[in-house]
């Protein structure tokens, strides 16, 4: 049995029965494991403060028109610590700081749902079967110019190669007890923010779009679609409703509100514009950059993975380059060091790499195999 389990006056017994020299030695081992967290820290928090400093280096000679050389990059790894692990108490009672931090809650989809009843009193569309999802994306990314190639590749890297229009990352019916680990949805994995952002840069053409679709139907259908075209508009409003900035569209999603928006990911008829956006703008991004080339689907991923001026920064880098920068160049710390893949496959011609090689093995999957079926 473990000290939570046992009574009480037990309890108090064993905290009573730690020697004095078991105190003394976990006080010991405590302040060693501090001094030498501490040091790492400032270690690392040098490392990180040099790769925010190359990084606005980069971005000032960009839009100076100047070359980028190696000489823009950290080429150092993150610093890794090898120092104690925190030594465990003697004491049953656990320390004030070794109290479990409250995690933030994380929307699901019925959380989703409900929002989009209660705020804007409207219920996606669903698809009657996943196959007339994957053909509605289909039509809506050939349409946009994307191709078969990038559309299915991303989605093979995205969902592991099987993923449904409603998976929600961290979730899988194959392990129970799976939790979300964010509110990344569907195909191209978007966030509640991203939902936000492109109702309110893209809304409008959304609109438009399924105006033109309401024209050529009638009856009950027409009235549906009319119904969903005035709460499209205001969802529009209300993601428009702030400044066109990442962080503020941040803060309209951590709100009911920007959780009925995001469930329109959901809906058979918003949800492939969505999808499409998604991926739609990393391309027009980089052709407004003046990289005519087409992405391959594993460079457009690395745009989708990491935002779009991050990720053309790697896709515009020479092979010889790649082979020596170290992926850390292109994350925050926070992002990085929850990122195993980009940690393990650490320069970045081994993060495209890996990236190519798991689209290769996931498009083989079934999942991924109907949606190239789809186009």
């Amino acid at each position: 049995m473990d000290a939570a389990t046992l009574p009480a006056a037990v309890t108090d017994a064993m905290a009573q029965a730690v020697s004095p020299q078991a105190i003394a030695e976990y006080r010991r081992k405590l302040g060693e494991y501090q001094q030498a967290r501490a040091a790492f820290e400032q270690q690392a928090g040098a490392y990180w403060s040099a790769i925010a400093e190359k990084r606005r280096g980069r971005n000032a000679k960009r839009r100076d028109r100047q070359p980028i050389t190696l000489d823009d990059y950290v080429l150092a790894q993150p610093p890794v610590y090898t120092g104690p692990k925190r030594p465990v108490n003697p004491s049953p009672e656990p320390e004030p700081e070794e109290a479990p931090r409250q995690r933030k809650y994380i929307p699901l989809v019925a959380d989703l749902l409900k929002a989009a009843v209660e705020h804007f009193q409207f219920a996606p569309e669903r698809p009657a079967s996943e196959g007339d999802f994957k053909r509605a994306y289909a039509r809506v990314a050939s349409a946009a110019g994307l191709t078969r190639e990038q559309a299915v590749r991303v989605y093979s890297f995205e969902t592991g190669g099987n993923g449904n229009h409603d998976m929600q990352s961290g979730l899988s019916a194959a392990r129970p007890g799976s939790r979300a680990i964010s509110t990344a949805i569907g195909y191209n994995q978007l966030l509640t923010t991203n939902s936000v952002e492109l109702l309110a840069e893209q809304g409008h053409e959304f609109v438009h779009a399924l105006t033109e679709k309401a024209a050529r139907l009638s009856g009950s259908q027409r009235k549906m679609l009319d119904h969903k075209i005035a709460v499209l508009k205001r969802m529009v409003a209300f993601a428009r409703s702030v400044p066109d900035d990442w962080s503020q569209h941040e803060k309209l999603a951590d709100t009911p509100e920007g959780w009925a928006l995001h469930a329109m990911v959901l809906d058979i008829d918003v949800g492939p514009l969505l999808q499409t956006h998604k991926l739609l703008t990393s391309v027009i991004f980089a052709r407004a950059k003046g990289y005519t080339r087409a992405l391959t689907a594993a460079e457009l991923e690395m745009m989708n993975l990491t935002g779009d001026g991050t990720g053309l920064d790697m896709v515009t880098m020479p092979q010889a380059m790649r082979e020596q920068v170290p992926t850390s160049n292109f994350f925050q710390r926070s992002g990085y060091e929850r990122n195993p893949v980009a940690i393990r496959n650490n320069t970045v011609a081994k993060l495209l790499t890996v990236t190519d090689s798991r689209m290769d093995s996931n498009g083989n999957l079934p999942g991924a195999k109907d949606l190239a079926a789809a186009f």
